[in-house]
C-alpha cells in the first residue's frame, strides 16, 4: 500500500474518529467510545423554543394523573407534561429575565431544568442524537459542546468542563400541580411539530428491566432498574432515595445528613413525589429518575433505607 494511500486513510479515520452526529468530539472528558449513537441525526428529536403557553383551564388534554415537570420562578409557575417532552426532550423557555432549558431523558425518567447562563452568555440547547450512560447528550447552540443532562457538565467540544447550574422542579402529577399553582402556564401541544402526543413512544419501557442502551456501572438488583429514585449531591458526596425506601419509610418529612449536611425530605406518596430543602428551608435542586440511571454516573452513591 502506497505511502500516500495511508497517509489519506489515517486522516480519514481521525476525522472520523473525532466526530460523531456532525459533533466534534476530538476534546472530550469521557471515554469517546462511551458516547453512542442513539438513533436520530442531530435535531431528529426537536428541541423547542419559546413554545405556545395555555392557561390551565384550557389545557384540556391534561388529566390528573399525567406527570408534568414544574417550574417556579419570580412567583410565575409553568408545567411541562411528560407527554409531550418524549417527543421533544428540551424546551427552551424564558421566566421574565431567566432562561431555561426544560431537559428530560425518556431512557433514564431523568428530567432536569438547567439556567441556560454559559459562560456568561445565555444559550438555547438541542438533542444531539447522542448518549452517554444511556443518557441524553445536549448541545448547546453557540459552541455546539455537547453536555451531559445528568452529570450537569460539558463533556465534549469548546466548553468542556463547564458546569450548567439546575434549578429546582417538582416532578409530580398535573393534579397535585394545579392544586399548588392554580394561575399555572401549561406547555401547548400546538408545537408546531405533527406528534401523537396522546401516545407513549415508550409504552412499556418503565416496567422492563431492559435497557436500550448499555451503561458503564449496573445497578444492584436490589431495586427494579426503573425504580424512580432522587438523587442529590452535596461536594462530591452522591445519595440516592428510591420511592419504594420511602414508601415503607412512611412518613411524609423527615430531616437527612448527607456529607455533614442537612436535607429536609417531602415525600408525598400520593403523587409520587419529592421535595428536597436546606436547613433554611430553601429548596435544593435535585435528580429524579431510574435507579439504574443515577448508579451508572455514581456508583459510589450512599442510598437511603426504611430500616
Amino acid at each position: 500500500m502506497s505511502g500516500l494511500l495511508l497517509g489519506f486513510l489515517a486522516i480519514y479515520f481521525t476525522a472520523s474518529a473525532g466526530s460523531k452526529n456532525g459533533f466534534d468530539v476530538s476534546n472530550v472528558s469521557i471515554p469517546v467510545d462511551d458516547i453512542l449513537a442513539g438513533g436520530p441525526p442531530k435535531d431528529g428529536i426537536p428541541a423547542l423554543s419559546d413554545p405556545e403557553l395555555l392557561a390551565a383551564a384550557d389545557a384540556t388534554f391534561m388529566q390528573p394523573n399525567d406527570r408534568v415537570i414544574g417550574v417556579e420562578l419570580d412567583g410565575i409557575a409553568r408545567a411541562y407534561p411528560i407527554s409531550i417532552l418524549n417527543w421533544h426532550e428540551i424546551v427552551n423557555d424564558q421566566i421574565n429575565s431567566q432562561r431555561y432549558a426544560v431537559t428530560y431523558c425518556p431512557l433514564c425518567g431523568t428530567g432536569v431544568v438547567f439556567n441556560a447562563d454559559v459562560g456568561g452568555q445565555t444559550t438555547d440547547f438541542g438533542v444531539s442524537g447522542l448518549l452517554y450512560n444511556s443518557d441524553v447528550l445536549l448541545y448547546d447552540r453557540k459552541t455546539e459542546s455537547l453536555w451531559s443532562q445528568i452529570m450537569g457538565e460539558a463533556v465534549a467540544g469548546k466548553l468542556v468542563g463547564e458546569k450548567l447550574k439546575a434549578i429546582p422542579i417538582s416532578h409530580t402529577t398535573w393534579r397535585d400541580w394545579l392544586a399548588r399553582h392554580p394561575n399555572t402556564k401549561v406547555l401547548s401541544t400546538n408545537t408546531g411539530y405533527s406528534r401523537d402526543y396522546g401516545r407513549n413512544p415508550y409504552q412499556g419501557y418503565e416496567q422492563s428491566r431492559q435497557l436500550y442502551f448499555g451503561v458503564n456501572n449496573r445497578a444492584p438488583e436490589n431495586y427494579h432498574p426503573k425504580e424512580q429514585v432522587i438523587g442529590l449531591e452535596f461536594n462530591g458526596v452522591y445519595k440516592a432515595y428510591p420511592f419504594v425506601e420511602l414508601e415503607k419509610y412512611g412518613r411524609s418529612q423527615f430531616q437527612d445528613t448527607v456529607n455533614g449536611i442537612s436535607v429536609t425530605i417531602d415525600w408525598d406518596s400520593t403523587n409520587q413525589s419529592v421535595t428536597l430543602s436546606d436547613s433554611e428551608g430553601v429548596r435544593i435542586a435535585g435528580i429524579q429518575g431510574f435507579w439504574f440511571a443515577w448508579f451508572a454516573f455514581h456508583p459510589d452513591t450512599l442510598v437511603f433505607q426504611a430500616s
